[in-house]
């Protein structure tokens, strides 16, 4: 059952971070087509205002479908594109915020300006450490993969309340500091481009073939992982 509220977990904080780029676009005044919690066919959907809401088929994730082209997305001001980039990392922030102060609430009865202090800290100091551990990222084999992540967040923190809200913290934190990279596909690297346009234009036309290539790279990167991160479970 740890496993499975794991799996759970790791979904709904990723269509947290989507919800995040929502909030970013409808603020930014950016038109959105469609919201999607999960992937594929939509099992029903409803409209508000100019925006289609779906729930799809796979629960894990979600998106964000801007209603314009991409060359038009490129047009709007890079405010708008950097607040819309930083939606998601940020939801993720206060996500994270938001699982320590209900820990600090529930799991240690903290009163609640002791809650807060205590949220903040571990804030923080999750924070540094997925800074600090952005080293792993010249070592692949350190790395893991969502089979990796649902094996440990299940064998380590799925089996109580307090270790859930552990986990959630985590990856909520994980989320955000990954996504600011400034690689693309990620929300940082669409800040990146967003200042390299600024600094020379004629580099904002490099963004789609740059990002397609990024997107193989992390596709290529996920399948390796789940490849690896089943060798370690099996051996």
């Amino acid at each position: 059952m740890s496993y499975v509220a794991i799996v759970f977990v790791v979904g709904l904080l990723i269509a947290i971070h989507e919800f995040g780029h929502l909030l970013a676009a409808k603020l930014s005044g950016i038109p959105v087509k469609r919201f999607s919690i999960g992937f594929g066919p939509k099992v029903f959907e409803f409209t508000h205002g100019d925006t289609s809401y779906w729930l799809s088929w796979i629960p894990v994730g979600g998106y964000v479908w801007p209603a314009i082209e991409p060359d038009d997305f490129r047009e709007l001001p890079a405010y708008k594109r950097i607040t819309f980039a930083l939606g998601g990392p940020l939801a993720n922030v206060i996500a994270a915020f938001v699982s320590f102060l209900i820990l600090g609430f529930a799991q240690l009865d903290l009163p609640a300006f002791d809650a807060t202090s205590f949220a903040i800290t571990r804030l923080g100091a999750g924070l540094q450490q997925q800074i600090i551990g952005l080293t792993a990222l010249l070592h692949i084999g350190q790395l893991s993969g969502i089979v990796g992540i649902v094996a440990v967040g299940g064998a380590h923190f799925g089996s109580t309340f307090a270790g859930v809200l552990t986990f959630s913290a985590l990856i909520n934190l994980s989320l955000a500091v990954m996504n600011l990279l400034p690689l693309p596909p990620l929300d940082g690297g669409r800040i990146l481009f967003c200042v390299l346009e600024k600094i020379y234009r004629p580099l904002g036309r490099i963004e789609t073939p740059v990002t397609v290539a990024g997107w193989s790279i992390v596709l290529a990167l996920m399948v390796y992982l789940t490849v690896q991160d089943v060798g370690r479970i099996l051996a």
